[in-house]
């Protein structure tokens, strides 16, 4: 691997003195120590005496001309505890390549929080709201589930318990650690609807969640009831919902177009199914549009990007999807045919049709492309007179394809 350019050293609440012999050494013999100013603050003049540079914010765009204008020194970067747990070091390693790094390890908060509360990693979800929306911890709310969720600052306790108490989740007990691993270690616990003040902006707060009465999560499987949705109709009902996620597949960092996006259950959904899916909901009605991103929030998926307009034209400059969902424009020209020019080698394509005109743009499309159709129809009980009877919904059907090596649009 040849040898390292840059050596990324973790550091804790507790600085210098909590580092090991390898950590000060590659400190001390640094021409240029990158990192936050309190992390900078942390090291000692005397023994340390290579320039120190604080990052600048925003840091990521600023990154490679930082690290071009020291690539013929010495240079070591401070990373907060461990530096490939939501830390600086995955970022380098993915602009730097993994081998121009030597990473010095030092327990994350993380660990430190485990330790102190003594919670096992397996029990465990982590969160950060470190510039990312709060309501991600929606998303992971459940009875009985333990998180801890990496601070943005000292407000954030305060912040993750206004959360939980509007999503009725008040009476989870709430475990805020500060300056883990520092001689002035302190901890508070409390619950959430009780939480009052700002803690010192190292912290970690822990949660053991408690749903308060008639508090009802959501499930973890696709198909969530139609009611957890604010809508005006054009929504995908649940049953033929959980029937078109199947025929979506999600898979962890793939990208979904949701295209007549309606009020975003798909889209919301295919992201509910693992973290790293991502997803475009496109919607042209305004109304329902605006609609799209408090439903994302309220069901914890809040990075769900909306785009408003009307397809093919709001298409144009979006990321390439690895898969596409049409719920609506199968009759506008070129609707279709730019969903399936989008794809690449392996991408799937979903349409869902409910009139007869969309259902024979499906039947053209499967006869030239192939694919699977396959029509629902759900039935609900209700009543007739004194007794109950079946009220069928109208059918949908679906059509579904996947693109193989060198086969056109």
């Amino acid at each position: 691997m040849g040898d390292p350019v840059v050596s990324v050293v973790g550091i804790g609440a507790d600085g210098w003195a909590g580092l090991p012999e390898p950590s000060r050494t590659a400190l001390c013999e640094a021409q240029v120590l990158l990192g936050g100013r309190r992390q900078l603050d942390l090291l000692p003049t005397g023994d340390v005496r290579g320039v120190r540079r604080a990052w600048p914010s925003p840091l990521v765009p600023a990154l490679p001309a930082i690290l071009d204008d020291v690539a013929e020194q010495r240079v070591a970067v401070l990373a907060s505890g461990d530096p490939m747990f939501f830390g600086i070091g995955a970022t380098l390693a993915r602009i730097t390549g993994p081998e121009r790094l030597r990473v010095l390890v030092h327990p994350s908060s993380v660990a430190l929080a485990r330790a102190r509360l003594g919670w096992g990693a397996e029990q465990v979800r982590v969160l950060s709201v470190v510039g990312r929306p709060l309501d991600r911890v929606r998303r992971v709310l459940a009875p009985g589930a333990r998180l801890l969720v990496l601070s943005a600052g000292a407000g954030s306790p305060a912040a993750i318990a206004e959360l939980l108490v509007a999503a009725g989740w008040g009476g989870s007990a709430m475990t805020v650690l500060e300056r883990l691993g520092a001689d002035d270690e302190r901890s508070v616990t409390g619950t959430a609807r009780g939480w009052r003040g700002d803690a010192d902006p190292l912290n970690v707060v822990a949660v053991e969640c408690v749903p308060d009465p008639g508090t009802r999560p959501p499930g973890e499987t696709p198909g969530l009831p139609d009611d957890a949705y604010a809508h005006d109709g054009q929504l995908t009902k649940r049953e033929v919902r959980a029937v078109t996620l199947a025929h979506l597949a999600p898979r962890a960092g793939e990208l979904l177009w949701d295209v007549g996006a309606g009020s975003g259950s798909i889209g919301i959904e295919w992201m509910r199914a693992h973290p790293d899916c991502r997803a475009v909901a496109v919607e042209s009605h305004p109304e329902r549009s605006a609609r799209i991103p408090a439903n994302a929030a309220a069901l914890g998926v809040p990075d769900l990007r909306v785009v408003t307009g009307r397809a093919p034209d709001a298409l144009a400059g979006l990321a390439p999807p690895d898969v596409v969902f049409v719920g609506g424009g199968l009759t506008r020209p070129g609707v279709l045919d730019a969903c399936l020019a989008a794809l690449r080698p392996g991408g799937r394509l979903v349409a869902n049709a409910v009139t007869v005109q969309s259902e024979a743009v499906l039947a053209a499309a499967h006869a030239t492309h192939g694919g699977d159709l396959v029509r629902v129809q759900v039935a609900r009980a209700e009543p007739v007179g004194g007794f109950d009877g079946w009220r069928p919904s109208m059918p949908v059907t679906i059509w579904s394809w996947t693109r193989t090596e060198g086969e056109q649009g």
